[in-house]
């Protein structure tokens, strides 16, 4: 997350509801606000994690649950953290 501010905006994405939190055997890195939703989706989980590591498999990873969009790769938070990523999955 690092250059990342408190909080960033991804414009126009699919923002998925599942039926329970990944929380409990994820490390959480960022959540949506649920608020923010265009249009506003009557469905709400609350907390709503997307950007975890999961820490109990032997490989490191990150999901990012954005980037739905061709469109995100012009918005710098999302290619900060995309970047961020890929060198930090790479131990670098």
């Amino acid at each position: 997350m690092q250059g990342l501010g408190r909080s960033f905006q991804i414009e126009r994405e699919e923002w998925y509801t599942y039926d329970k939190s990944p929380r409990p055997n994820v490390h959480v890195l960022a959540t949506v606000d649920e608020s923010s939703y265009t249009p506003d989706s009557p469905l709400k989980m609350g907390d709503h994690p997307v950007v975890w590591t999961n820490e109990h498999v032997k490989a490191r990873n990150v999901y990012i649950f954005m980037g739905h969009r061709a469109e995100h790769f012009q918005n710098n938070s999302f290619t900060t953290l995309f970047h961020n990523s890929i060198l930090w999955a790479a131990h670098q």
